[in-house]
């Protein structure tokens, strides 16, 4: 078994096969780099301790959260109007945290230092898969970065409506850890020969359920319009601006008439609900009277005077949908008392809002039901699979303008073709400067804006019927599964 001493030319090999793994994710999408990268660290991590494992670990997150989640310095530096090494040191604080608590979760591989290969071979993916669990929740979460997205154009994603996104992390960690042990071919040749047969048997397999049906379309198609709206992000913050974006929002309506359900994104009307009480009854009425739906993003302040990031629907579309997973920063402050006012980032548009209630009704066209998500609440998997399972259609509204012309929203748009996935069912994705989209239940895209232009993208969908299994069990099979494994593994080393 290899032992490695915690030395610089280990601790660079962690921070670049870090760095590597974003790689393997959306808009680059080379997918073999994930599972080079957790070979690489599952190969570093062997022989250590728990101390060793999390060193190199923390080394690793910080080049995976430094490369993949760069974006987050456009929205402090551009919108935020920090300087740029403020910008950058609130993003390697950002990067820095975000690769303990990825190195907490798998600091537990030190507890098979002395492992034989096949625990080595179990353990690492099981590790990975419950880390990935652990970000998705822990301080709120932030569920970024989880490799399984990588795999979401390969026969790997017909697992996806069974497991979620999760296993499909877990398939690419075993085959890294697997490669971390060709080297000991000699030694080990059935155990990898075999594991190596079990790997092509589960991309067969994925073959196989991809082309499966979970869900059914029914027999009615809509006719859909969705607003690419591409308004600058502060400057329709002005409220000199907000008389001619109603006056715009009142005439693209009214040239969609001939439509079932107007879609605009989030926040399109930049001014609270409760301001303009009048001119949306008026939009209501016409909607009723031409039996059209609508839907659009809105800050919202009809509620015991609390404010809420909102879906609201009108004309022949009732209900609202208020966002349950709050940006930090973003939509509201952690620590406000010392933070608010501190610098420009902590003062952003939007940024003191309150959680919508855990459980809403869906939003209704007639008989449709559609499960809403507003922005980042579309990497949380099994937040949305429980408003899927009775849905029709699954909507996701955002505004990915404050992360400009990064790999932020191009992630972001992947996120959203795995929950089309998970759950069977069609996703509509309206963005205020793209990408705006319709995905179909298998996660291709089948229609889409081009980026910062403004647009409307008419398109037909069939609401859908049934559920996946994901959409019914949401993540706790592979968490169960991944729980049990490692209780088993460590009570045979504790009895070997």
């Amino acid at each position: 078994m290899p032992t490695h001493k915690l030395n610089f030319p280990s601790l660079l090999l962690a921070l670049f096969s870090g760095a590597l793994l974003p790689l393997a994710l959306a808009p680059f999408s080379l997918w073999p780099t994930a599972v080079f990268s957790t070979c690489a660290l599952c190969f570093l991590c062997r022989g250590h301790g728990i101390r060793g494992v999390f060193t190199l670990a923390l080394i690793f997150g910080l080049g995976l959260y430094g490369v993949g989640a760069s974006w987050v310095y456009v929205s402090i530096h551009d919108y935020g109007h920090a300087t740029p090494a403020l910008a950058g040191l609130l993003t390697g604080l950002f990067a820095l945290g975000m690769a303990l608590v990825f190195a907490l979760p798998l600091s537990l591989f030190g507890l098979f230092r002395h492992a034989p290969p096949p625990a080595i071979l179990f353990a690492f993916p099981t590790l990975w898969i419950l880390g990935e669990w652990f970000r998705g929740w822990f301080l709120t979460g932030f569920p970024w970065l989880n490799i399984g997205y990588g795999f979401i154009d390969t026969w790997l994603v017909g697992w996806a409506p069974l497991f979620g996104v999760l296993a499909l992390s877990g398939i690419a960690a075993f085959g890294g850890a697997l490669l971390s042990l060709i080297g000991e071919r000699k030694r080990h040749r059935a155990l990898i020969d075999n594991s190596l047969l079990i790997l092509l048997l589960i991309f067969a397999g994925g073959a196989y359920l991809k082309i499966k049906p979970w869900t059914y379309p029914t027999d009615k198609r809509l006719d859909v319009a969705l607003i690419q709206a591409d308004l600058p992000l502060l400057e329709k913050w002005n409220d000199e601006e907000l008389k001619e974006i109603l006056v715009n929002f009142k005439k693209t309506n009214e040239s969609l008439l001939d439509q079932d359900l107007i879609i605009w994104p989030e926040s399109a009307l930049p001014t609270l609900q409760g301001n303009i009480g009048g001119f949306l009854g008026d939009i209501d009425m016409q909607m009723k009277q031409h039996r059209v739906g609508l839907l659009t993003g809105i800050p919202s302040n009809i509620d015991s005077g609390n404010y809420y990031n909102a879906v609201i629907a009108l004309g022949r579309a009732s209900g609202v949908y208020r966002k349950r997973r709050l940006v930090p920063f973003g939509e509201y402050v952690p620590l406000e008392q010392w933070l608010r006012g501190a610098i420009g980032f902590f003062d952003l548009p939007m940024s003191a809002f309150s959680a919508g209630a855990p459980q809403q009704r869906p939003i209704r066209l007639g008989t449709v039901q559609i499960a809403t998500a507003i922005c980042y609440e579309i990497a949380y998997p099994d937040l949305l699979a429980r408003d899927a399972r009775d849905a029709n259609i699954l909507l996701t509204v955002s505004n990915d303008t404050w992360f400009g012309d990064s790999i932020g929203p191009h992630q972001h748009m992947q996120i959203a073709r795995m929950r089309a996935v998970e759950n069977a069912k069609p996703l509509l994705r309206v963005t205020n400067d793209g990408i705006t989209a319709i995905i179909s239940p298998r996660g291709k895209v089948l229609e889409e804006l081009p980026r910062f232009q403004a647009g409307i993208l008419k398109t037909q969908v069939a609401p859908y019927s049934g559920s996946s299994p994901f959409s019914r069990y949401g993540s706790l099979p592979i968490i169960g599964l991944s729980l049990a494994t490692l209780l088993v593994l460590r009570l045979l080393r504790r009895f070997r």
